[in-house]
């Protein structure tokens, strides 16, 4: 099982002029990153383009991790988006063949639909526990997003399976937030709580998050990791101090339409240096003059224009 309590930030993928992947860049967004106080890594999902990857793509991004974080004990979470079983399976196989530690496993349109049995959802994530055998993370997912609010009685279910060692809880909503939490808690074992909350991130932990895997982080990540610690230390003022600061970029970087979020998210990066550019795979834009304007006010406020 994975120690997964602390920050995850859901990467960015740097990209050429072009549109292809910037290895380069990849590179040395990996190495900065790194050294932020992060507890993992998620690689290939929304925040890094992982819908807009070829598979071959997905698996180069993971091998480029791999050697990047070697010897630095920072897991490669990876994102498992498919169609069916057998699909998933398949590529749940060859991210671990390239080097990824943990699946996050995304909803999937076979799940849309109210009443929705346990068994589907329970049946494909088992397949995927116990032929791929990597530690793997549920995700709830607002309905909004293509994703699913699962009940709690297939919550119960699903984590019933032993490699199931997290949950990103996703739906933006505070009161089924703490509900999930106690369905979590009532497992019998340990299971990590991760919010995927971007509009109420400090509060998560006051709510039982034990960690964050979020686009958020992929940005000013030591400023999360700060948040984070002062509430797990109980040091509540801080956390509401420091948490009510950056949540001020936060939510410039993913006001409507949020599909922009990943090019915001690439462009505050050029603005603190860290990256050179922020190309994105079409049909994604960049981010236009007055978004990039915006940003920057953002990160003054935040107090992270500077760092």
């Amino acid at each position: 099982m994975l120690d997964l309590k602390g920050i995850i930030p859901a990467t960015v993928l740097p990209m050429t002029a072009t549109g292809e992947i910037d290895e380069a860049e990849l590179r040395k967004y990996i190495r900065w990153i790194a050294d932020q106080g992060i507890k993992a890594v998620a690689v290939n999902v929304d925040t890094g383009e992982g819908p807009h990857l070829w598979q071959e793509e997905k698996l180069r991004v993971l091998r480029i991790y791999k050697e990047e974080l070697a010897g630095k004990q920072i897991p490669i979470v990876a994102g498992l988006g498919a169609a069916f079983t057998a699909q998933a399976v398949k590529y749940g196989t060859e991210y671990r063949e390239a080097g990824a530690d943990c699946l996050l496993v995304f909803p999937i349109t076979a799940y849309l639909g109210q009443p929705l049995s346990p068994e589907i959802p329970y049946r494909s994530h088992k397949a995927v526990a116990d032929e791929v055998g990597l530690p793997m993370i549920l995700f709830t997912l607002q309905p909004a997003l293509g994703g699913t609010n699962f009940t709690d009685d297939t919550l119960a279910r699903l984590v019933e399976i032993p490699q199931v060692t997290a949950i990103k809880e996703a739906l933006f909503d505070a009161k089924r937030f703490r509900e999930i939490v106690n369905v979590v808690r009532a497992a019998g074992r340990p299971i990590t709580i991760l919010t995927g909350n971007d509009n109420f991130i400090w509060e998560s932990y006051l709510l039982g998050a034990e960690g964050a895997l979020l686009g958020a982080c992929a940005t000013c990540t030591r400023a999360h990791v700060d948040v984070y610690e002062a509430a797990m230390r109980g040091d509540w003022k801080t956390a509401r101090e420091k948490g009510d600061r950056i949540q001020k970029l936060v939510d410039a970087i993913f006001a409507a339409p949020v599909r922009d979020y990943r090019a915001r998210s690439k462009e505050v990066l050029v603005i603190q240096g860290i990256l050179k550019h922020a190309h994105m795979r079409p049909p994604l834009l960049p981010v236009g003059p007055e978004d990039r304007q915006a940003l920057k006010r953002a990160l003054e406020e935040a107090g992270q224009l500077g760092a």
